[in-house]
Order: C-alpha cells, then sequence, then structure tokens
C-alpha cells in the first residue's frame, strides 16, 4: 500500500464522514436555504468569535474574497514573502482585486511588528494606499510553522492603530491551535476576516469557510457570487465540514508526532543537509548540495512512498489521519537504508 505524504489534502472521507453526508439536510444554498451550509456556517462564526461565516468551494476563494472585500483597486496588502496567497494562488491578488504587495521578510513565514516597522506607506498619492495586513497560520512554506500568540496580538493592535484590516488565512488554523492550546475565540477576534479550510488536515471532500462580520460576509457574498462560488445542495459538503470538526480536531495532534517521527528520521539521514524546525504536520527537508528534489521523489515513489518536491533542493513530507503508523515506521526503515549521491 502507497504512503502518500504529498499533502493532507489526499485523505479520504471515512465512513462516519459518508454517513454524515449521506443523510444530510439540503436545500439550495445560493437561496440561502441549506440548513446544513447555514448549520456549519453558524458554528464557525460563533467558534471564533464572529458574527457570520459564508461556505466556498476553495481556500484560495476565500482569500480572494477577503482580499477583495478589503481592499480597493490599486491598493497595498503586506504579506510575507512565503505567504500562500502570495505564491500559490495564481497572481489572484493583482487579477482579482486589482491590489499590489508588499513583501516581508519573516522567520519561516511568521513575521513580527518589527518587521512591518517602515512598510506602512504615507498617505500620499505617490504611494499605494496600504489597507490589508495577511499572515498564514500555520505557514505551508515555512514548514508548518506557527505564530506565537503574543505576536499575532500586537500584529492585531498594530493593524487597528494604523486603520488598517487583519486578514488570517487559516487553511491549518486547527493545526496551530493544537499548538498553542489557545481558545479559538479569543484567537478569532485577533482579526477581521478569517478563513478555515476543512479539507486538509481535517480530512473533508472539499470547501472552506469565510468568517467576519454581518457587514464583511454581506460584501463576501456578492464576490463569492462574481467568482462563481455559489453552489446549491451544498450541504453534502458542509456535512462532511462539521464532521470533521466533530471528529478530526483532535486526531491533528496524532498527526503532528507522526510529523516529528519523520523529521528525526531525516535528519540524520545522509542525503539532507537541514530539516526545517517542524512544529505541526509539514517536514521541509532539503538536500545536499547539487542533489535535485526530484531524485529523492523519485526514488522513494520507486518505494511507494510520495513525496512533493519543494522547489529544486527541498521535499515536503505531510502527515495526516490516512497515515497509520505502521506506514510511517516503514517510511523512517526505509529512509535510514537509502542511499542518494549527487551523481
Amino acid at each position: 500500500m502507497t504512503a502518500d505524504f504529498r499533502s493532507d489534502t489526499v485523505t479520504r472521507p471515512d465512513e462516519g464522514m459518508l454517513n454524515a453526508m449521506m443523510t444530510a439536510e439540503l436545500g439550495d444554498d445560493v437561496f440561502g436555504e441549506d440548513p446544513t451550509v447555514n448549520a456549519l456556517q453558524a458554528h464557525l462564526a460563533q467558534l471564533f468569535g464572529h458574527e457570520a461565516a459564508l461556505f466556498c468551494p476553495s481556500g484560495t476563494m476565500t482569500n480572494q474574497i477577503a482580499i477583495a472585500v478589503h481592499t480597493r483597486p490599486g491598493d497595498e496588502v503586506i504579506c510575507d514573502r512565503l505567504a500562500h496567497i502570495y505564491n500559490y494562488e495564481g497572481g489572484g491578488i493583482a487579477r482579482n482585486s486589482g491590489a499590489s504587495v508588499r513583501l516581508v521578510h519573516g522567520d519561516r513565514g511568521c513575521f513580527t511588528i518589527d518587521d512591518l516597522t517602515h512598510e506602512i506607506n504615507p498617505p500620499d498619492c505617490y504611494y499605494a494606499r496600504t489597507s490589508l495586513i495577511a499572515v498564514e497560520d500555520t505557514c505551508n512554506k515555512g514548514g508548518g510553522s506557527v505564530y506565537r500568540p503574543d505576536v499575532l496580538e500586537q500584529l492585531s493592535a498594530f493593524a487597528r492603530l494604523n486603520k488598517l484590516k487583519f486578514h488570517l488565512d487559516g487553511a491549518r488554523v486547527f493545526n496551530a491551535l493544537a499548538v498553542t492550546g489557545l481558545d479559538p475565540k479569543p484567537y478569532g477576534q485577533l482579526f477581521d476576516s478569517i478563513s478555515v479550510c476543512l479539507s486538509k488536515g481535517l480530512g473533508a471532500p472539499a470547501g472552506s469557510v469565510l468568517i467576519g462580520s454581518n457587514d464583511f460576509i454581506a460584501e463576501a457574498l456578492r464576490v463569492r457570487k462574481v467568482m462563481g462560488g455559489g453552489m446549491r445542495q451544498a450541504g453534502v459538503l458542509a456535512a462532511a465540514g462539521l464532521y470533521a470538526l466533530s471528529h478530526r480536531v483532535e486526531g491533528l495532534k496524532n498527526d503532528h508526532r507522526k510529523a516529528q517521527q519523520l523529521a528525526e528520521t531525516l535528519e540524520k539521514c545522509t542525503f539532507i543537509e537541514r530539516v526545517f524546525p517542524t512544529e505541526t504536520n509539514i517536514v521541509i527537508a532539503q538536500l545536499n548540495p547539487a542533489i535535485p528534489s526530484n531524485v529523492l521523489v523519485e526514488q522513494l515513489e520507486d518505494k511507494h512512498i510520495l513525496c512533493f518536491a519543494f522547489g529544486h533542493d527541498k521535499v515536503r513530507f505531510v502527515t495526516h489521519a490516512d497515515l497509520t503508523d505502521l506506514q510511517v515506521d516503514q517510511t523512517c526503515a526505509i529512509l535510514k537504508t537509502l542511499k542518494i549521491s549527487a551523481s
């Protein structure tokens, strides 16, 4: 059986989730009449201390909707150079919102208030209007890095002081909360908007939820319509999300344990130069110079282990609920005996 470490998006619904989907009460969500979607939206809004929420097909859409609502064409968005909204959403900030980006160089995708000292443009017509600060917690490209709670509090206060909006790309927010132990409600209230993905560590087949104030979600609904994100009997998917929130959150700590085991093994491999600090379920390993990442990916694939080339010299492994302890043990055993050279 193949051990698939490419992403936590490869998980498949288990029997309980499938049953929840098959028995979900349905309606037309574009008319606001799907009770299961409404229940999911209300649950997550309340969980994170906000007024309303909006169910969408993907996390890219929820992020892009948030940016479109918070900005005007010509505005500037501040985010880290490793941010998903900058690297992996098809240039959507420019294409969808007509906004530009100011990149900051944080630590593995997590920046601090000190990094923003000179990044807010003055109120002068020569400059783009700074309007939004966006953070990603955990940061995918940073190796699943987690923001320190005090840093987020400082960034939130800084945004409010400077009359800026503060958005959270929370694609793996429950992984972050599993590490910090924070209550979602006070954590969520640090932000003006939050994107929560259901199809990664939580294991739902699709869907993300955008959270914010009533006024914000009313505008978000307009943008979702323009983007073609309205779905009809979407309760089939929302039911999977509700099931995941009830049954999968505690299991994230187990995914973190598996990732730590894998990271410790990779650190001892002769073909690995370094392994990024592993806080959650993402392990990024940098190979020795002159060993392309595809070499390791291909050799592991021959042994029925799938991972992801993360640039020319790095490989990413992501642990998730569908990986058994036996598969992780077997993968570690194979890595210990694997011989890879630059030739």
